[in-house]
């Protein structure tokens, strides 16, 4: 297992169970360790490059770090956040893609009303990770490969 920073995310090699298995075990074994009931959420090195080939938003988003990519537990907490992206966000923008949902905060994530949105409508069935901490993930797993 490798750790990235201090980011909450970690690498590792595991077998051929399915995301969620993989998931529960590990939230499991933190709380058990830490006493803290941590969202888990497991993503292939397969997925991790499917959001990285689906950010429709490269091309406006000029700072990796204001660029919020929000990764999901299943295709239906992503679908859920659909209907946001249809709304006016001004100079700010959201698409929600076949493997992630991405933000654009112009402004600044603190200063961003559609992170404050999608934040309140993922509830406790994601996460989000910035462009650039998405990008050192996907280059570890491909190191790994």
């Amino acid at each position: 297992m490798q750790t990235l920073l201090n980011s909450g995310n970690a690498l590792f090699t595991g077998d051929t169970q399915p995301a969620d298995e993989h998931a529960t075990r590990i939230r499991a074994a933190v709380h058990k360790k830490l006493g803290v009931d941590a969202l888990v959420i497991v993503k292939s090195a397969k997925d991790i490059a499917g959001v990285i080939a689906g950010n429709e938003l490269a091309s406006i988003a000029t700072d990796g770090s204001r660029l919020l990519i929000a990764l999901t537990r299943d295709a239906r907490a992503l679908a859920a956040l659909k209907s946001l992206a249809r709304a006016q966000w001004g100079e700010e923008q959201l698409h929600v893609g076949k493997h992630a949902a991405y933000m654009w905060c112009a402004n600044g994530i603190l200063e961003s009303k559609v992170a404050v949105a999608l934040l309140r409508n993922l509830d406790d069935a994601g996460t989000t990770r910035n462009w650039s901490t998405l990008n050192k993930i996907h280059s570890l797993l491909q190191e790994k490969a």
